[in-house]
């Protein structure tokens, strides 16, 4: 994914994007915005990793949220736009020794924060040898990061999809390096409308994580493309633009923070009633009496809960498995499941399950 192969406008954003991120911001303290900082807290069962990364890796860190799911261990994680290896070292205590995190970034100058304190982390945790790599390069193109087919459990992302300027590339890219039922738990800033050209070559705006955002339906349809026909929304909250001067220019957009999961595992385009009910057994690492699949689905241990089709799959073909029991199969097939969220916004905030 060479500079040469893009066009005029991909490559002013890209190189914009480098700059701000390795020259304008020295710090999070230094962003105009919320949208690229972190609006939602890292879980209270993980903040005792978080203490143990580096001063420097937390004060240069960007993101929108907080993407880890739970059952890490033994795991292979890629880490897209890792930036200075926070969410790369929280998550190489996570997975632990028999585990494996990679991070990829295209930026020198935080690559060489994370590579920095590598020694001092591995200390922190105890490990003798590393269980964590950081390469450079372009999340649009993972194979020449030497990530190959379908070799990865695990893909996450904190506010770094949106910079891309090719994103069909990204997506298309993570599924191929995705292991059949591996997920994608990203969190990320979404708008409610396609963004013009222009704002996205503003490197203010672009780098603030704004205009780049994902239009919610063109990222439903990006999976669509991929075979992914539902993923979900786990959590969702408003940006503020606080910024007068970031306001004036993009203020008629509304913005949302998301944390959203997907599976690489074949499923409907609708939520389907097949008469199945699941019941979490618990055991889940850090889900000791619940397990949160998405916004609309936590299910309290041992309590049965009747699911649709997609939501039997998404349990039963995914590393998930083995803390559920599902009764019923698809012999069966009674209409469309109702699956609203109801009580966590509207059915947009959705993707196939809604």
């Amino acid at each position: 994914y060479s500079m040469e192969n893009q066009s005029n406008s991909t490559k002013n954003i890209t190189k914009n994007v480098e700059q701000y991120y390795s020259e304008v911001l020295s710090s999070s303290k230094d962003l105009k915005t919320t949208a690229c900082c972190s609006a939602e807290a890292v879980p209270v069962s993980y903040r005792s990793a978080l203490k143990l990364i580096h001063p420097e890796i937390q004060d240069k860190f960007y993101g929108c949220g907080s993407p880890f799911p739970t059952a890490l261990e033994g795991r292979t994680v890629l880490d897209l736009g890792c930036g200075t290896g926070r969410d790369v070292y929280i998550l190489s205590k996570l997975v632990g020794k028999s585990g494996k995190v990679i991070g990829i970034d295209m930026t020198d100058a935080q690559l060489e924060v994370a590579n920095k304190h590598l020694d001092y982390q591995m200390e922190q945790f105890g490990y003798s040898e590393p269980n964590v790599e950081f390469v450079k390069g372009y999340i649009e193109d993972l194979d020449s990061a030497g990530i190959a087919d379908n070799s990865v459990d695990l893909i996450v992302s904190n506010c770094v999809i949106n910079l891309s300027p090719d994103k069909p590339k990204v997506f298309s890219e993570l599924w191929r390096v995705l292991k059949p039922g591996g997920e994608l738990y990203f969190s990320d800033v979404f708008a409610d409308r396609r963004i013009a050209d222009e704002m996205r070559q503003d490197q203010v705006l672009h780098g603030e994580c704004l205009s780049g955002a994902l239009y919610l339906e063109d990222f439903r349809r990006e999976l669509q493309n991929l075979g992914c026909n539902d993923f979900r929304i786990v959590s969702s909250s408003v940006i503020d633009i606080s910024n007068k001067e970031v306001e004036a220019k993009i203020g008629m957009v509304n913005f949302t923070s998301k944390t959203v999961r997907a599976f690489k595992i074949d499923l409907e385009d609708r939520c389907e009633d097949y008469g199945q009910v699941a019941t979490y057994n618990g055991g889940a690492p850090d889900a000791p009496h619940s397990f949160m699949l998405d916004d609309h689905h936590e299910f309290y241990s041992g309590k049965p809960m009747l699911v649709c089709g997609n939501t039997a799959d998404m349990i039963l073909k995914s590393h998930y498995a083995k803390y559920f029991e599902v009764q019923g199969n698809k012999d069966t097939h009674f209409g469309l499941f109702d699956c609203d969220p109801i009580e966590s916004g509207s059915k947009g905030d959705s993707g196939a399950c809604c």
